[in-house]
């Protein structure tokens, strides 16, 4: 049974529980809610969550263990003789699951009926032809084959069970619901420790996302250390992987296209969009003010790849025909100062919109009290205003900042893709995050170097990220103040 027809019933079963709950404890006092110790409503909910939650709980937990335990039985079917010389365990599974899908699409296009999909072999001609002729040919040797059809078997036979388990327990969740339905059950206690536990699980999804992250980019990195020297990877200056061996993993010098990318789109970010806060909080009309601001903020909502393309376009043939080829400094469209200054252009609503925010909420008595003394307007933002604001501003500049390092299409399109440290700025370079891309984009070995360095620049580029985050701390508690 599909999981959406499970979850389907499930909540229609609670809905019933709600309405059944509600009734049964007005029943039980003859209508006459003040006899009972808890509103109405509570009794339903009880009902409800009781018929629901331990059915939904089940399906999570069901659905994130069950292609782990299906992979690793599938696993274990799949002989040493069935691996091909270069290609790893790994491999061999995932092209077992890639066929599996096709399999999958060919029953549910009705090109195969079940049993002929699990009956199908290699030799069959008649039943490898109609999936050509569907467009899902499948180019695989007979173990390969057995194992997606074992794949798909334990996937129906696990649905079938998730349904079964599922209902029965939402059943029994409600009878039992219904059974407790009396006049002095405390309904409102047992509905508010429910919502209390649900609220926690919700605010605990995050955390638990955070640890996760950090985990899978921590053992991963481990594994890659064990198999490439940390000594060359974090003081090497050149980066050539090559799967075939010999490769030469030195992240250097995507850390210096990293910073370098973003310092210049800092540097164009912050001054504009700083200034264009503070004209819009103090000197601004309210009309004016109503057009500039989501004026400004539109560039927000433009896709990455809008920048990207305007960059490999526009902005770069511009600085290369203007600056760059005149001054002897280059020839290529892509370049350091491009993409930094198309990041520039995407950071300004960032760094614009809540610097305003957060100049608008520094109380008007300060203002007051500064003019009151004498102090001109400018001399008032200078002094009283921006100083109040600063660790609002920081946070803005951080979060501008953390957005700049962890680009990747206006990079890819506006500053290219090689790896190399120059501190000309009208040369092409690229960033860490251009590279994760580089090295986990195809059916690539995961138990390769040239696969696990993936996770090690994403490990250095949290790390980076993270030193930023306890930076800007360092300067909000040194610089807030408290106002009344």
């Amino acid at each position: 049974m599909p999981v959406f027809w499970i979850v389907l019933i499930v909540l229609a079963l609670a809905a019933a529980g709600y309405v059944l709950g509600q009734s049964r404890a007005l029943t039980q006092v003859d209508g006459d809610a003040r006899k009972l110790h808890s509103r109405p409503g509570y009794y339903g909910w009880n009902v409800a969550f009781s018929t629901a939650l331990p059915a939904l709980v089940l399906m999570v937990i069901w659905l994130f263990l069950q292609p782990a335990i299906i992979g690793n039985s599938v696993s274990s079917t799949i002989s040493d003789d069935a691996i091909p010389e270069g290609q790893t365990r790994g491999i061999v599974l995932s092209e077992a699951a890639q066929i599996a899908d096709k399999l999958s699409s060919a029953v549910s296009q009705g090109v195969l009926s079940r049993p002929e999909m699990m009956a199908l072999r290699v030799d069959d001609a008649d039943g490898m032809g109609r999936l050509k002729d569907a467009g899902l040919a499948v180019l695989t040797r007979p173990p390969v084959l057995g194992a997606a059809q074992q794949y798909l078997g334990m996937q129906r036979m696990g649905s079938i069970w998730l349904g079964i388990l599922s209902l029965a327990l939402a059943g029994t969740g409600f009878a039992w619901a219904l059974m407790r339905t009396k006049p002095d059950f405390r309904a409102r206690n047992v509905v508010e420790r429910v919502m209390r536990g649900m609220l926690i699980a919700c605010s605990s999804i995050a955390i638990a996302t955070t640890l996760g992250i950090v985990l899978s980019l921590v053992f991963e990195s481990i594994h890659f250390f064990r198999l490439y020297q940390w000594q060359h990877f974090f003081f090497g200056t050149e980066w050539t992987p090559s799967f075939g061996g010999g490769s030469k993993l030195g992240m250097l010098p995507l850390l210096w296209g990293t910073l370098y990318i973003s310092v210049i789109a800092l540097l164009f970010a912050v001054p504009i969009g700083l200034f264009a806060a503070i004209y819009m909080s103090e000197y601004a009309s309210p009309r004016v003010r109503s057009v500039v601001k989501p004026a400004i903020e539109i560039l927000a909502g433009i896709p990455t790849i809008v920048y990207g393309l305007f960059a490999l376009v526009t902005v770069g043939p511009m600085i290369r025909d203007w600056i760059a080829s005149p001054l002897g400094l280059g020839n290529s469209g892509s370049s350091v100062m491009t993409a930094g200054l198309v990041m520039g252009v995407m950071l300004v609503p960032f760094v614009s919109s809540l610097s305003d925010d957060i100049i608008n909420a520094v109380p008007q008595s300060l203002r007051d009290g500064s003019l009151g003394l004498g102090s001109t307007r400018s001399e008032t933002i200078r002094q009283v205003v921006l100083p109040a604001a600063l660790p609002g501003i920081v946070g803005a500049v951080l979060l501008a900042a953390s957005r700049a390092i962890g680009e990747t299409m206006i990079v890819v399109l506006g500053a290219g893709a090689m790896a190399q440290i120059s501190g000309n700025p009208f040369e092409a370079m690229t960033t860490i995050t251009v590279k994760i891309v580089g090295q986990l984009t195809g059916d690539n070995d995961f138990a390769s170097p040239e696969t696990l360095v993936a996770f090690a620049l994403g490990l250095t580029l949290f790390v980076l990220t993270l030193g930023l985050n306890i930076f800007a701390l360092y300067i909000v508690r040194k610089y807030r103040e408290q106002y009344e």
